[in-house]
């Protein structure tokens, strides 16, 4: 499962630099959250456009931990590039306050900051002329743990075909801080949540398991032998089965004609 990330980072630079170019765009903009996926993305941005043509933005909800804030300012300061912040408590809470809203879900909360902050990156797209950067990695992509045109949304995504794990390796190899590499991965959505938890497995075991069935193509049985659990199993296979409509373009009639 493990990569040459040299070679790695060599291709991702390319395909962020090609992918711009071919349109006649040179800028990037990236929703900076402070954690290993962006930072990623953000540190082969940079290197692919160059620092003044990347913009990161930090959109922190009053939830927001410090913590998030300053790991994304540090990047921000180890790149030199161009950065702002703003602020989407109002345009969240201007929804959430709605009689209607009351006993909205914390999912539901999710994926209303998700949206807005897609909406923002969008237009500081449009001011800069720029295209929107993925920042969504192999393993959240086939577990659909993502929301649909919020954080899922982008131009170009360098990172979508590296499971979790393997981001982890090519961010410390690409010298992103270890304090973000090793903290506890978090959409930062609500106070305490942590991706980990919500999905009921580590990364290490899940992308393991995705690895082995995926690439590697082993059956069921070759599976189990491996020392997977069905029930694990079963688990992860229900999530890439219900969310595979994230995967796929919206669905088009066709009319006969």
């Amino acid at each position: 499962m493990k990569l040459n990330n040299e070679i790695v980072e060599k291709n991702l630079v390319e395909f962020i630099r090609n992918e711009t170019n071919k349109i006649g765009i040179k800028k990037g903009v990236i929703g900076l959250s402070g954690g290993i996926d962006s930072a990623t993305s953000a540190y082969l941005t940079a290197k692919a456009l160059g620092i003044d043509n990347v913009l990161a933005v930090l959109m922190p909800y009053k939830t927001s931990s410090n913590d998030s804030i300053e790991d994304a300012n540090r990047i921000v300061e180890n790149l030199n590039i161009r950065s702002k912040t703003v602020k989407i408590t109002e345009m969240v809470d201007s929804y959430l306050d709605r009689e209607e809203n009351k006993d909205l879900s914390d999912i539901r909360k999710g994926n209303v900051m998700a949206r807005i902050r897609m909406i923002i990156l969008y237009d500081e797209s449009a001011r800069e002329n720029a295209l929107v950067i993925g920042t969504g990695n192999k393993t959240e992509i086939l577990l659909g743990y993502t929301t649909l045109f919020g954080d899922s949304a982008c131009a170009i995504n360098p990172v979508g075909d590296l499971y979790k794990t393997q981001l982890r390796e090519l961010a410390q190899y690409m010298g992103v801080p270890n304090e973000i590499i090793n903290k506890k991965p978090s959409a930062d959505l609500w106070i305490g949540q942590t991706d980990e938890d919500e999905l009921g497995y580590k990364y290490e075991d899940i992308d393991n398991y995705l690895y082995q069935m995926l690439d590697e193509k082993k059956s069921a049985a070759e599976l189990i032998k491996a020392g997977f659990d069905m029930s694990f199993m079963q688990s992860i296979n229900d999530m890439i089965s219900k969310n595979e409509f994230k995967r796929l373009p919206p669905v088009i009639a066709k009319i006969k004609k």
